[in-house]
C-alpha cells in the first residue's frame, strides 16, 4: 500500500509531504501527487521516527492477567512506538533460547510493533549463575540486551563475567542498580518525606554505589554497560564522569522520574509506588538536565502493568510499578520540549535514534529521509488531554497520571509503511 502523508512537520520543521511505498520513505517534498496513494492529512502534526523503548514489561508468559504481548504492543503502538524491548522477568524467566524465541514469535504474530526480547543475565534472575547468554544471542530472537531487571546483579564477579561474555557478540548488560542490603524493606525514597510518613527509606546511595562499581567493571573489561531507570542526581554525576573517560556506558530515564516527585507518596496511594522510587525535585531537575545534555541517553518507559488487586491495597504490600507506553511522549513533551530543554529533533534522538543504537536495531531509529524504513509517528503537540485509565489500551490501569492534563496525542503510527494507528485508534 502507498500512503501520502500531507503537510507533516518533520522533526518540528516546515510542512512537507511524505510518500511511503513498499515499507520505505520513497519521497519527501511539497505538493506531491496523491494519485494511487491513500492520503493521510497531517496538517499541524509533527513527524517523528517511530519510537523505540528499551524497557517494557509485557508480562507474557506467566502473568497474562496483567498484560500480554498482544495488549502491550497495542499500547506501544498507541503511544507511537514501533519497537519495544521486552524485559526478562516473566514466568518462566526469559533465560533460555526457547523462552526468548516464544516472546519474539508472539510479537511477530501480534504485528503492532517489533518485539525484541531482553534475556536474563542470570538463571531465574536469581543472581547465582549466568544464564544461556550465547544461546539467546544465537537464537531467532537475536538477543543483544541482557538484564535481570527487577533484581540487581549484585555479585561483582558475576557482573564482570556477564560483561566479558557479551563482548563476543556486541551485547550490552542493562543493570537494575539497587544494592539489596541497603534497600531491605524500603518503601520509598529516603528523605524528608519518608521520615515524615514513617515509611522505610530507599537511599540514593543504594543506586549510586552499584552504578559506580559497574562503570569501573565495564571499563576494566572493555564492555558495554547500560544503566536502567536512573533516578538520582548523584547517579547522573557518576555516569557523566564515566562518559568523560570514554567508557562504554549508556543510561535511561523513565517519563515518571522526569515529572513526578516523592511528595506524591504523602497520599499513601500505591499508584505512586515504583522501583526505583520517585525522588526529590532536585533529582528531577538533574535528570532533565542530564537528558538534555546527553549524559542520559534516552527515555525508556519501564512500562510495568499490574492487575487491579496488586495496586488497590495498602502501601506496604502493593506491587511496585507504573504503566507508561501510552503517555511517554506526552510526558516527555511536558518535561523536555515545553520547558525548552529539548527541541523535537532532540526528543527524536532520545526516544528513537539512541535507544535503537543501544539495542543494536538496524531497522529502527532512522530519521525520516528518503530511503529510510517507514517507521513513523505522527503527533499532535497542540491538543491537551486528561489521562483516563479506563481508556487505556493496556490490560492494566496503574498509571500515575490519571486525571492529569498532559499535552499532545499520537495521531498515527506506521510500522514499515503499514499503519498500526490511524486517527488515534489502533488499527
Amino acid at each position: 500500500m502507498t500512503y501520502l502523508i500531507k503537510g507533516a512537520r518533520i522533526l518540528g520543521g516546515e510542512a512537507r509531504d511524505i510518500r511511503v511505498e513498499d515499507g520505505v520513505i520513497a519521497e519527501i517534498g511539497t505538493g506531491l501527487d496523491p494519485e494511487n496513494a491513500e492520503t493521510v492529512d497531517a496538517d499541524g502534526l509533527i513527524a517523528l521516527p517511530g519510537l523505540v523503548d528499551l524497557h517494557t514489561h509485557l508480562r507474557e508468559p506467566g502473568r497474562e492477567d496483567a498484560e500480554t504481548v498482544e495488549s502491550g504492543t497495542r499500547a506501544a503502538a498507541a503511544g507511537g512506538f514501533t519497537a519495544v524491548h521486552a524485559m526478562a522477568n516473566t514466568e518462566p524467566v526469559a533465560d533460555t533460547a526457547g523462552v526468548v524465541e516464544q516472546v519474539w514469535r508472539l510479537g511477530r504474530e501480534a504485528g503492532h510493533c517489533d518485539v525484541h526480547p531482553v534475556g536474563a543475565v542470570t538463571r531465574g534472575i536469581e543472581g547465582r549463575q549466568l544464564a544461556e547468554l550465547g544461546a539467546m544471542a544465537d537464537s531467532a530472537a537475536h538477543v543483544r540486551v541482557f538484564s535481570d531487571d527487577g533484581h540487581c546483579v549484585d555479585d561483582a564477579v558475576l557482573m564482570r563475567r556477564a560483561l566479558e561474555y557479551v563482548k563476543a557478540f556486541d551485547g550490552v548488560v542493562a543493570q537494575h542498580a539497587q544494592e539489596p542490603r541497603l534497600t531491605e524493606h524500603a518503601q520509598m525514597n529516603e528523605g524528608e518525606v519518608s521520615g515524615r510518613l514513617g515509611l522505610a527509606g530507599w537511599p540514593a546511595v543504594a543506586e549510586e554505589a552499584i552504578i559506580s562499581r559497574d562503570c569501573l567493571l565495564a571499563a576494566h573489561v572493555g564492555s558495554r554497560l547500560h544503566v536502567c531507570h536512573v533516578s538520582t542526581a548523584g547517579s547522573v554525576e557518576i555516569i557523566r564522569w564515566a562518559k568523560s573517560k570514554g567508557w562504554q556506558v549508556t543510561a535511561e530515564v523513565t517519563p515518571h522520574h522526569l515529572l513526578l516527585t516523592d511528595e506524591l507518596a504523602e497520599t499513601y496511594d500505591p499508584i505512586y509506588k515504583v522501583n526505583p522510587p520517585l525522588r526529590t525535585k532536585a533529582d528531577v531537575e538533574a535528570l532533565r538536565e542530564a537528558l538534555a545534555d546527553g549524559t542520559i541517553d534516552c527515555v525508556a518507559t519501564d512500562h510495568a502493568p499490574h492487575p487491579v488487586e496488586a495496586k488497590e491495597t495498602e502501601w506496604a504490600p502493593a506491587a511496585m510499578g507504573m504503566i507508561g507506553l501510552e503517555t511517554a511522549l506526552s510526558v516527555a513533551q511536558a518535561a523536555m520540549v515545553d520547558t525548552g530543554l529539548l527541541d523535537w529533533a532532540g526528543l527524536a534522538d532520545r526516544m528513537s535514534v539512541r535507544p535503537a543504537r543501544i539495542g543494536r536495531l538496524a531497522g529502527q531509529g532512522h530519521l525520516p529521509v528518503p530511503g529510510a524504513p517507514a517507521n513513523l509517528t505522527l503527533y499532535d503537540p497542540d491538543v491537551r488531554r486528561v489521562v483516563d485509565p479506563a481508556a487505556s489500551v493496556s490490560k492494566s490501569r496503574n498509571t500515575p497520571f490519571a486525571g492529569l492534563e498532559l499535552p499532545g496525542r499520537v495521531h498515527a503510527t506506521f510500522l514499515r509503511g503499514r499503519p498500526t494507528v490511524l486517527e488515534g485508534k489502533v488499527v
